[in-house]
């Protein structure tokens, strides 16, 4: 992206600008999506701080699809990933089912 002139925002996106394409699709309630979203990943961060682990290190973030669905992202850096994946691992089974 170059910045320079006035197609700056759509450089480089190809058919992503197209007519059709837009962040926010009308009559679409982002807003009630991202609330449950919201609840979500504050329970999930609670648990996280309950385990030891900082937010800093691992959080999870509310977020919404295209479709206005509420989406709760784990990111994390990559040894706290691997401790949270050592923590589920331990709570399954022979049979990778939950205990």
């Amino acid at each position: 992206m170059s910045g320079a002139g006035e197609n700056w925002l759509r450089d480089g996106l190809g058919d992503v600008a197209g007519a059709d394409f837009g962040l926010w699709v009308s009559g679409v309630d982002y807003i009630a999506g991202w609330r449950g979203a919201h609840e979500s990943a504050d329970q999930l961060n609670r648990a996280f701080l309950g385990v030891g682990f900082e937010l800093s290190e691992l959080r999870a973030v509310a977020s919404t699809n295209e479709e206005g669905r509420g989406v709760v992202r784990v990111t994390g850096w990559s040894g706290a990933v691997n401790r949270l994946a050592g923590l589920l691992e331990g709570l399954a089974d022979g049979d990778g089912g939950a205990r």
